[in-house]
């Protein structure tokens, strides 16, 4: 199989190693279990690979469209926590299944998005080039939005060490890592064959994270299926509003179709597998049913995402340039 061909059949990938992973957490819930400790390590290869796949040493001509990067940051840090924080106000009760939903929806993802992006027919290189600053300003701004909209009652104390240990390890690292191979694979035929072979690896990468998340984490799923259901309607709720106040941000910087595609898919996808193992950082009496909050909305964002590959080209950017 070729690099392109794999590429190109990475959503049935994805699936199936969901599938098989929830297969194996059910018929053996002990072996599932055995893989939470990988969840982390498994995620920060993940985003080693990806952040290869980054021209960082290039991104100014990659970001040289503020009005792009003013939509994103728009959409994903403004518009969309005031439609989180509207959506979530049912859960204001349920403060495990409240603080998974807000780790979750809080947070726009940073890795498959850029390929959804690519199958909607948006602006995949400049989602690439935006990741980085996504990453930065949503853990910047994460602890102060929980602080916000968890509230004194809920009794959920969320501490700074979890967040800032998930940063280092999960972004810090395989950053600067990546930078680091980036800066040499001009300079040896060793480091640049290392990049070359790494270019192979974000769709296993992936898969494999979707096995270790999804295996280690749907028996809990099952398990507390009734006290999870009051977060489905959110989470449909999230799947429905997010595009357009997407569309929105990017009609307001007037961006043609393929910039106004990606700013939708951003606002619209969410950093399900790099927040959880902050909810697994979380008070124990509530990790359990966070955790599984959080797996909840990937199984859900992920069959959303069928449907907006192909509305969204459909709906957002009509009449305007793909350029």
């Amino acid at each position: 199989m070729s690099r392109d061909s794999l590429e190109r059949h990475q959503i049935p990938i994805y699936f199936l190693a969901v599938i098989l992973a929830a297969l194996l957490g059910l018929a053996l819930p002990s072996a599932g279990a055995g893989l939470e400790p990988w969840v982390t390590p498994a995620i920060a290869v993940l985003m080693y690979a990806m952040f290869l796949q980054i021209p960082f040493l290039h991104l100014r001509e990659g970001l040289a469209s503020r009005p792009f990067v003013a939509a994103l940051l728009l959409a994903n840090f403004v518009l969309v926590p005031l439609l989180v924080w509207g959506l979530t106000r049912t859960l204001s009760d349920q403060p495990a299944i409240l603080a998974g939903a807000l780790l979750v929806l809080l947070t726009p993802c940073i890795d498959y998005v850029v390929v959804f992006t690519h199958l909607g027919k948006g602006d995949s290189r400049l989602m690439l080039a935006a990741t980085p600053i996504l990453l930065l300003l949503q853990m910047v701004l994460l602890p102060l939005y929980l602080g916000l909209m968890l509230g004194g009652a809920s009794g959920v104390v969320v501490a700074a060490g979890p967040f800032v240990e998930a940063f280092l390890a999960l972004i810090v690292a395989p950053l600067v890592l990546a930078l680091l191979t980036e800066s040499l694979a001009g300079r040896s035929a060793l480091v640049s064959r290392w990049t070359a072979l790494w270019a192979w690896l974000p769709v296993p990468a992936m898969a494999l994270v979707l096995v270790v998340v999804v295996g280690s984490q749907i028996a809990a799923v099952v398990a507390d299926l009734e006290r999870l259901l009051p977060v489905v309607p959110v989470y449909l709720g999230f799947l429905l509003l997010a595009p357009p106040l997407g569309a929105l941000a990017a009609r307001l910087f007037k961006l043609p179709a393929g910039p106004a595609r990606a700013v939708t898919f951003s606002a619209s996808t969410r950093n399900s597998l790099v927040v959880l193992p902050l909810a697994l950082a979380l008070p124990e009496d509530i990790r359990g049913l966070a955790a599984a909050a959080v797996i909840t909305q990937t199984l859900v964002e992920l069959v959303g995402e069928l449907i907006y590959i192909r509305a969204i080209p459909a709906l957002v950017g009509r009449g305007r340039s793909a350029a």
